[in-house]
């Protein structure tokens, strides 16, 4: 832990107290290269004095060892470190040009330098260092083509004479093309449609925000020029070389590529010469084109194939066929290679998850950690211990019991204590600072003056909103992400703040989704006060056959108008009934009536997109609201004994209430989320849904306003429990 020894003694002992008395990149020049025939990875790095390092990371879709696909088009740096020597101006045919690439001599080392292997290194992290390839390593140390690479091992490390800046040549600007965003286009559509990834994209156009994924209409973007776009009004047919396997006949062909019989013969007139498709035989097939305009996210989904995935693993992941996949995806009849970028059907559904039209696979956080990675949080929070005199047993456990923010503190905490230790389980080593803000922005001021934010992955906290946004604005300067753990809304945009509480809007939306795929012939009733009519009026627009029901509301009273309700039951189908209000007085009035009419003959449930504090008041009978079926949305559901309640008996002596349990499983599912990748935003693109003992998790950027948690659930009451709605 780091935080002073006074402090933490002090932190614990008030714990203690707690569950004893029950409170629970600057810019750069960039030119592009389209890929030849035979040309390889190392040949194009040595042509252009870079290394192939540099070539994968401005471009995702390549990955090393892989052969590179024809006209495939690279991003190239040429800024003073990485200039490119710029393409003979003498044109050359097509034959010889492959010529050339085949017989190129291997540009030969300077001299050579010894390295001793260290602890943890890797192949990739040594060439990296020496900005030489891999391969350039295996080649003279060839003991590594047979065994692994060990610590303590001598290497031998060519070095190679580098371009001088003054030798470069102007590249072209001509490569280069200005492209102006459509509506509903974004930055996945776009890059797709001209060849290159995201990441090449804004490498290319360095003044796209960093800060989330935003396409204005009309902006401009610099693209490098499409093969063959110049050419107006052209129309090329392009083919695939296929060779034909053991026992291919026509039906199979037809069935792969979609191209008729009569058609491949046409193509292909040494069929007929020969008497048939024979093994072995290399046949034209037609490559279908696609219409342009449609490479867009409303019309497709999109998944990166992942390695070692085949085609039959994809068909049976996607529910659809071959044929299907290779018409959206034409470059698949050349080979299925991890980092492809596929085309989906909009509505194909799965066991996946769909995030910003990317497909998600579901990840296993507990499998995928990375035990090197070594996340350091903060915890911001307010225990309050200047208030408090640690000597006055009695009085501190008052306070605990009366002082809302210091239960929620001391609950959050000690969860999180419990999802430490969890995590040291699993081999997982992490630094904390927890630090006491006091519920004052001038505490919170002083405390991030002095620290070093930059070195966190993340800070827990603080409570209070202005807080929260001091502290969330001076860490997105470092690009520090922030949990806020309990309810929050910011007036401001706060793009590193991750809102770990669904919102009340979210949960409203998730309710009265499950509602409408649930209905089949239910009559549907609102009633709603005078300060829910925002409510009324959408589920009204949902349910547009729903009855309503006025509140009447005197001075000292409010209720309903039991005879009209009473006409307004069905008896021919279940009336489901919403009541959206936050005064107990008429929840109770409600639930007492609607449990009255709740007979063999009229069946009623009760429902509500809120469930706020007036349902939980001590004059509501839990056995009327379990009468009922009462439905409704929550982020957090009971729990039952399992490995984290026990864990907590054991540590603290006793039951852990729900802000023990958010601690634990917010802080656990966070620091699961660093071990994976030490970079929250980097890790929220490609982890879906999580869930532990009590809460789930499911974080989407929303713009620059912050990441937001979409995950809830539907519970109802039943036989005076609480379930997960079917």
């Amino acid at each position: 832990m780091g935080i002073d020894m006074n402090q933490f003694l002090k932190i614990g002992f008030t714990l203690l107290l707690f569950v004893f008395v029950g409170c629970k990149a600057s810019a750069q020049k960039f030119t592009t290269h389209a890929v030849k025939k035979g040309e390889t990875l190392v040949g194009i790095a040595k042509q252009y004095r870079v290394d192939t390092e540099t070539i994968l990371k401005l471009n995702k879709e390549i990955k090393d060892g892989d052969n590179l696909r024809v006209n495939t088009i690279l991003v190239i740096p040429k800024d003073g470190k990485a200039k490119a020597v710029a393409e003979q101006s003498t044109v050359k045919t097509a034959s010889s040009s492959v010529q050339g690439d085949k017989g190129e001599a291997q540009e030969e080392p300077i001299g050579f330098t010894s390295y001793t292997v260290k602890k943890r290194e890797t192949l990739y992290s040594i060439a990296k260092r020496f900005h030489i390839s891999t391969e350039d390593i295996k080649k003279y140390n060839p003991e590594l083509y047979s065994s692994q690479l060990k610590r303590k091992m001598t290497l031998k490390i060519p070095k190679y004479k580098r371009v001088k800046p003054e030798d470069i040549l102007e590249i072209n600007e001509d490569d280069f093309e200005t492209y102006t965003v459509l509506p509903k286009e974004t930055r996945w559509s776009i890059a797709y449609k001209y060849g290159i990834t995201v990441d090449s994209m804004e490498v290319l156009n360095p003044e796209l925000s960093k800060a989330n994924d935003y396409l204005a209409v009309g902006q401009e973007l610099k693209l490098p020029k499409i093969a063959g776009s110049t050419v107006e009004n052209q129309q090329t047919q392009l083919y695939l070389s296929y060779t034909v396997p053991p026992k291919m006949n026509f039906y199979q062909l037809e069935q792969k590529f979609g191209v008729k019989s009569d058609e491949v013969v046409r193509l292909n007139p040494e069929i007929q010469e020969r008497g048939g498709l024979k093994e072995g035989m290399v046949i034209r097939i037609p490559q279908k084109k696609i219409a342009s305009g449609e490479i867009n996210t409303e019309n497709y989904n999109f998944y990166e194939v992942k390695p070692k995935q085949t085609e039959f693993s994809l068909t049976r992941k996607f529910g659809i066929s071959y044929k299907e996949l290779l018409e959206l995806n034409p470059d698949l009849a050349q080979g299925l290679k991890a980092g492809m970028v596929l085309k989906l059907p909009k509505d194909q559904k799965g066991d996946f998850e769909i995030r910003n039209s990317l497909v998600l696979d579901k990840i296993n956080l507990i499998d995928s950690i990375n035990v090197q990675n070594r996340p350091k949080l903060m915890f911001l929070l307010p225990f309050r211990l200047d208030k408090l005199d640690l000597s006055d047993k009695d009085r501190v456990a008052n306070i605990i019991d009366k002082r809302n923010s210091l239960k929620y503190s001391l609950g959050l905490y000690s969860g999180a204590l419990v999802a430490l230790d969890s995590i040291a389980d699993l081999g997982v080593s992490v630094d904390v600072k927890t630090i006491d803000n006091q519920l004052s922005i001038e505490k919170t001021k002083e405390i991030l003056q002095k620290e070093n934010l930059a070195s966190y992955s993340a800070i827990v906290g603080p409570l209070d909103m202005p807080s929260l946004k001091e502290a969330a604005v001076r860490a997105g300067g470092k690009r520090v992400p922030l949990v806020a753990p309990i309810p929050a809304k910011s007036d401001l945009s706060l793009a590193n703040v991750f809102f770990s509480y669904t919102s009340e809007e979210l949960l409203r939306e998730r309710m009265i989704g499950y509602t409408v795929e649930k209905r089949t012939d239910q009559h549907i009733i609102v009633i709603a006060d005078d300060k829910n009519q925002g409510v009324k009026r959408q589920l009204l627009a949902t349910f547009a056959d729903a009855d309503t029901l006025k509140v009447t509301q005197e001075e000292k009273n409010i209720g309903i108008n039991i005879d009209k309700l009473t006409r307004l039951l069905s008896d021919k189908t279940e009336n489901w009934v919403f009541v959206e209000t936050d005064n107990f007085k008429l929840v109770s009035s409600v639930t007492s009536i609607l449990n009255s009419l709740n007979t063999e003959e009229v069946k009623v449930r009760m429902f509500t997109t809120d469930k706020n504090s007036a349902f939980d008041n001590e004059v509501i009978s839990n056995a009327h609201l379990s009468n009922l079926r009462f439905t409704y949305p929550s982020v957090y559901k009971a729990v039952s004994a399992d490995a984290f309640f026990k864990r907590y008996e054991k540590r603290f002596g006793s039951a852990p209430d729900r802000y023990a349990v958010r601690g634990f499983d917010l802080t656990f599912d966070l620091l699961l989320r660093l071990a994976y990748k030490n970079n929250l935003m980097e890790a929220s693109k490609t982890v879906g849904e999580t869930e532990y003992s009590g809460n789930k998790f499911d974080y989407e950027r929303n713009g620059a306003s912050g990441y937001f948690n979409r995950s809830s659930y539907i519970l109802t009451m039943e036989d005076l429990r609480i379930k997960e709605a079917e």
